[in-house]
C-alpha cells in the first residue's frame, strides 16, 4: 500500500511538471488528485449481536485524466481497513479506456462490472446508508457464491457505447464485457470467463428502463468435502448465472425513483476461506432480491427525505427472506459535505428475528 501511494504522489508531482512545462497541452488532460472519506456511527438492537460504534466506512484516493485526448486512465485505492485482508487496503479501481467513438469505448483493467444500474453508482450519490441487498450480494460486492470482497468490481475488457441520439439524448447504451470472474486483484482459477452484457433505454429525459445478464463462474483451489461427506482436493467451479431488471428515474426538479430485480442461479462455497472449495449444499442453488427506492427534494441539491423497500432471499423464497424497511434524510453542506440518516427496521425470516438499526453518515469529498 506505501508503493501505491508513493506511485499515486510521484505521478501527480510529475504531471504536474509536465504541465508546467508545456507537455500537459501535447498529452495530458483533466490530471486531478481527489478523494472522498465516510465516517460512520451505527447502531443495531439485534438479539445476541447488539452493537453501537463509531468506524470509518470508506476512505479512498482517485487519480485519474486524459492522454492524447482519447485515453482516459484511473488509479483508485481504497486506505482503510484491516492489512493482509480482502477488506484491507487495496486497488478498487487500475483501467484504460479508449473514448474516440461514442458509440464504441474500449476499457480494459480493472473495473466495475457491467451489471445492475446501483452496481456504478458512487457511495455517496447512491443515497442510502449501504448498497441494496441486490447488488451486496448479487452483484459482487460482498457475495453470495462466497468471492472475497470484490466492491462490484472485476478484471477484464469491456465495450461500451451510446447512440440513435434525438434532442442532444442518446435512447440507448449497452455495456458487453468479459471478465476473470474472481474479483479484485486476483488471477483466474478456472481458465474459465464471465460475460456481462446490458442494455438500457431512455425513452425521457433523466428515464433509463434496461436489462443485464451475467454467465460464468467463480472458482477456489483447495481442500475441501463433497456432498456425501468425503474429503477432497483440486479447483472447484461454481456457476454462475444471474439477469437484472432496472429502471430509475431523476427529474429535473430532483426527485429520484429507482428500482430493480436480481435472480441468481449458482451455488455457494460454504466458508469465507479461498482454500475452502466445500460447498454450501443446504443453501441451494437460487437467490433473488429486489428494492424500490424514492428520494423526495426538501431543498433541491442541497436536503432530501427517503425511503427505501429492500428484500434479499438466500434461497428465493420467503422463510428465507431479509426484508429491510428504511427512511431518512440528508443534508449537504458546501457541496462537498454530506450529513445522513436513517432509521431500518430489519424483518429477517430467515433467522426468525426482527430489529432495528440506526445509521447515521458524515461523507467529506476534496
Amino acid at each position: 500500500m506505501k508503493k501505491l501511494l508513493f506511485t499515486l504522489m510521484v505521478s501527480a508531482l510529475a504531471t504536474t511538471t509536465f504541465a508546467q512545462e508545456g507537455w500537459s497541452k501535447k498529452w495530458f488532460e483533466n490530471i486531478r488528485l481527489n478523494g472522498y472519506v465516510i465516517t460512520e456511527y451505527k447502531y443495531s438492537s439485534q438479539k445476541e449481536n447488539k452493537s453501537n460504534q463509531f468506524s470509518t466506512r470508506l476512505i479512498r484516493l482517485d487519480f485519474k485524466g486524459t492522454i492524447a485526448k482519447e485515453f482516459d486512465f484511473r488509479i483508485q485505492a481504497q486506505l482503510n481497513g484491516m492489512p493482509n485482508s480482502s477488506s484491507g487496503p487495496r486497488i478498487v479501481d487500475a483501467y484504460m479506456e479508449w473514448t474516440r467513438f461514442e458509440f464504441a469505448r474500449i476499457k480494459v483493467g480493472q473495473f466495475k462490472r457491467a451489471f445492475t444500474f446501483e452496481n456504478p453508482m458512487h457511495p455517496i450519490d447512491q443515497g442510502y446508508y449501504s448498497y441494496a441487498q441486490a447488488i451486496n450480494k448479487l452483484a459482487g460486492m460482498s457475495d453470495r457464491n462466497g468471492c472475497h470482497a470484490s466492491n462490484g468490481r472485476d478484471v477484464g475488457l469491456q465495450v461500451q457505447g451510446d447512440f440513435l441520439k434525438v434532442n442532444d439524448r442518446n435512447l440507448m447504451h449497452y455495456q458487453a464485457a468479459i471478465y476473470n470472474g474472481q474479483g479484485i486483484n486476483t488471477g483466474d482459477v478456472d481458465n474459465r470467463k464471465d460475460l456481462i452484457g446490458e442494455l438500457w433505454i431512455s425513452p425521457i429525459n433523466g428515464m433509463r428502463i434496461g436489462a443485464s445478464g451475467w454467465t460464468g463462474s467463480y472458482a477456489r483451489k483447495g481442500t475441501g468435502t463433497d456432498a456425501e461427506g468425503n474429503a477432497i482436493s483440486g479447483k472447484r467451479s461454481l456457476d454462475v448465472n444471474r439477469y437484472a431488471l432496472s429502471a430509475d428515474y431523476v427529474t429535473s426538479s430532483d426527485w429520484t425513483f429507482r428500482t430493480e430485480y436480481v435472480h441468481s442461479q449458482g451455488k455457494a462455497f460454504k466458508n469465507s476461506s479461498e482454500s475452502d472449495i466445500t460447498v454450501n449444499e443446504a443453501l441451494g442453488d437460487k437467490a433473488d432480491a429486489w428494492y424500490v427506492a424514492a428520494i423526495a427534494p426538501i431543498q433541491k441539491q442541497t436536503c432530501h427525505v427517503k425511503a427505501r423497500y429492500d428484500v434479499y432471499r438466500s434461497k428465493a423464497t420467503w422463510d428465507s427472506s431479509i426484508n429491510n424497511y428504511s427512511v431518512g434524510f440528508d443534508y449537504t453542506f458546501l457541496k462537498r459535505v454530506k450529513l445522513s440518516a436513517e432509521y431500518i427496521y430489519v424483518n429477517n425470516r430467515s433467522a426468525d428475528a426482527n430489529y432495528s438499526m440506526v445509521d447515521c453518515q458524515l461523507s467529506v469529498r476534496f
